[in-house]
C-alpha cells in the first residue's frame, strides 16, 4: 500500500508486536510515513527471513533510520529501496544474508568502498547483491578518498549468482578489485555521467569468472544513456548475462563512452560473433551531436574482432556506412575481418549506403552478404 490510515497503522503495529510469528515484512509507502511504522520493529524477531522496504517514486530526500535494538538472527533477504546509513546495526549483524539490495538516494548515506567491503566480508553466503547510488558521486572525490583509505579487505563470495552495481567507475573499480566471485550468472554494472573511463579492474573481475564465453552483443543508444547487453550462447536465463548501462547525452558522447570501455574489455569479448547496433533517433535532443567522430565508431568496432554478423537498426545506417568506408590505402580487412553478413533497414535513401564497403570486401576475397530487412 502507498497510503495508510490511522486504523491501518494501528493494525500494522499490532501485527509487528507478534515478534515470534513474523517471517516476512514488506512496506511500500513513503519514507516519512514508513519511519513512524519502522520504529515498531524493535527487539528480536527470531524467525524473520524477509525485510523489504520500498519507497514509492517521488521524494528521495528522506533518510530512513532503523531501530538500533532490532535483531534478526535468521534474516536471509534484505532489500531497501530508500536511503539508510550503511552503518546501521542491522547490516552489521546480518551474517546469514543471501540477498542484499541497497538503493541509496540521499548524499548523506554515501559510504566509502572500504566500508562497503567490510560489511560484505560479514556476509559470505550472499547469492544476490545489488548496490546503487542514485545521486552524484564525482570520480575525483572517490579517488581522493581512496588515496587516504587504509588497505581494504578482500571479500570472497563463492555463492554469488547475481551482482548489480551502480556507481562511478573509480568507486566500482575499487570494489571490484577486492571481490572474488567465480560464478555469477548475471552481472550488471551502471556508470553515471562522466567523461573518461578506466576499467582495468572490471576486466580482471570478469576474467576471474568461470566458464564465461560471450556470443552476442547488443548496443542500444537511447535517451540519456547507452544500454549494452552481452549474452552467452545456449543459456536460458531471465536477464542479460552481462550488461552495462552508461548514462550520457547525445550520440557522440555515448559512442565515445562505450568505445573507451569496450576497447579496454576487448579480450573478454573477442568471441562475440553477432553484433547489433540500435539508435532511437526520436530520443536525441540535438542533431548537431548525432554525427560521431569516425575514429570513435572504429575504436568500438575493433573491440569485436570476431564478429560474423552485424545488424544495424534504424538511425545508424548513415553513421555506420561512413565509418566502414575505406580511406586511401586502408586494407579492407582491418575492420571486422571475420564479417560475413550485414543487415540493415533498406529504403531508397539507404540502398547504396554500403556499396563501397561491400565492393572492397569482394575484391579482397572476403565477401560480405548484404541483407535489407
Amino acid at each position: 500500500m502507498t497510503t495508510t490510515t490511522a486504523e491501518d497503522e494501528e493494525a500494522i503495529s499490532l501485527a509487528l508486536a507478534q515478534r515470534d510469528r513474523v517471517r516476512r515484512i514488506r512496506f511500500y509507502i513513503p519514507v516519512l510515513k514508513l519511519q513512524k511504522l519502522i520504529m515498531a520493529i524493535d527487539g528480536e524477531y527470531p524467525i524473520l527471513e524477509y525485510l523489504i522496504l520500498d519507497d514509492p517514486p517521488g521524494d528521495d530526500s528522506a533518510v530512513l533510520i532503523l531501530p538500533e535494538t532490532l535483531q534478526t538472527p535468521h534474516l536471509r533477504h534484505l532489500a531497501i529501496d530508500c536511503s539508510i546509513p550503511i552503518r546501521s546495526p542491522l547490516l552489521g549483524t546480518a551474517a546469514g544474508l543471501v540477498t542484499l539490495h541497497l538503493a541509496l538516494y540521499h548524499p548523506s548515506t554515501y559510504f566509502q568502498p572500504t566500508v562497503l567491503l567490510q560489511s560484505l566480508s560479514l556476509m559470505p553466503q550472499l547469492e544476490m547483491l545489488l548496490i546503487g547510488f542514485h545521486f552524484a558521486v564525482p570520480n575525483r572525490d572517490v579517488e581522493r578518498q581512496l588515496m587516504r583509505t587504509p588497505i581494504m579487505p578482500h571479500v570472497t563470495l563463492p555463492n554469488l549468482r547475481l551482482f548489480t552495481f551502480q556507481a562511478p567507475s573509480a568507486y566500482s573499480e575499487a570494489v571490484l578489485s577486492r571481490i572474488t566471485a567465480s560464478r555469477p550468472e548475471i552481472f550488471q554494472i551502471r556508470y553515471p555521467k562522466q567523461l573518461t573511463y578506466s576499467v582495468p579492474e572490471l576486466l580482471q573481475f570478469m576474467g576471474r569468472t568461470e566458464n564465461r564465453r560471450f556470443d552476442r552483443a547488443e548496443f542500444e543508444f537511447i535517451n540519456e544513456r547507452v544500454y549494452v547487453a552481452v549474452n552467452p550462447p545456449e543459456i536460458d536465463i531471465p536477464d542479460d548475462a552481462f550488461s552495462i548501462n552508461v548514462d550520457c547525452w547525445h550520440l557522440d558522447w555515448q559512442v565515445s563512452s562505450v568505445a573507451q570501455i569496450f576497447n579496454a574489455l576487448s579480450q573478454i569479448f573477442s568471441a562475440v560473433e553477432h553484433l547489433t547496433l540500435e539508435h532511437d533517433v526520436r530520443s536525441q535532443s540535438s542533431e548537431e551531436h548525432n554525427e560521431v567522430d569516425r575514429t570513435e565508431w572504429r575504436k568500438l568496432l575493433r573491440s569485436f574482432s570476431n564478429v560474423k554478423t552485424l545488424r544495424i537498426e534504424d538511425g545508424l545506417v548513415r553513421e555506420l556506412s561512413r565509418c566502414l568506408r575505406l580511406d586511401d590505402g586502408e586494407h579492407p580487412l582491418e575492420l571486422l575481418p571475420e564479417l560475413q553478413e550485414l543487415t540493415y533497414p533498406g529504403s531508397d535513401n539507404t540502398k547504396f549506403a554500403f556499396t563501397s564497403f561491400i565492393d572492397a570486401r569482394q575484391n579482397a576475397g572476403r565477401p560480405v552478404t548484404l541483407i535489407k530487412s
